[in-house]
């Protein structure tokens, strides 16, 4: 029986350094100020929205099955675009990521928003 190779540990870390070397390879850092970069992520965003467009949820759950590589490539390109802005401006996505969760946690507390979608200005 073959020992079972462990794939090494993914982080975001790593991730950026990859993403960062990826650019600066191809010298791209030129073409990647904030607002095209921006850009970029909500065109990549509106991708991933396309696998669900003008679909029901039958559909939708068919669709997935079938299509989950493809969507999950969708879905790495927002990302890609999300870690390489946020090395960009310096911003730890995690910890920014951390105090966004907090904060809507005290916008949408429990006792209130539990099985509504209504804006937490309305609660």
């Amino acid at each position: 029986m073959k020992k079972k190779e462990m794939a090494p540990k993914i982080n975001i870390k790593t991730l950026t350094e990859r993403i960062i070397d990826f650019r600066d390879a191809r010298d791209w850092k030129q073409f990647h100020n904030p607002k095209d970069i921006a850009l970029s992520l909500v065109l990549e965003a509106t991708e991933v929205m396309e696998h669900f467009q003008w679909k029901s949820k039958e559909e939708m759950e068919k669709y997935i099955v079938t299509n989950k590589a493809d969507i999950a490539e969708e879905l790495a390109d927002v990302l890609y675009w999300v870690l390489l802005m946020s090395s960009d401006l310096k911003i730890d996505v995690l910890k920014a990521l951390d105090k966004k969760i907090l904060k809507n946690e005290g916008k949408y507390p429990v006792h209130k928003a539990k099985g509504k979608h209504t804006k937490y200005t309305k609660l």
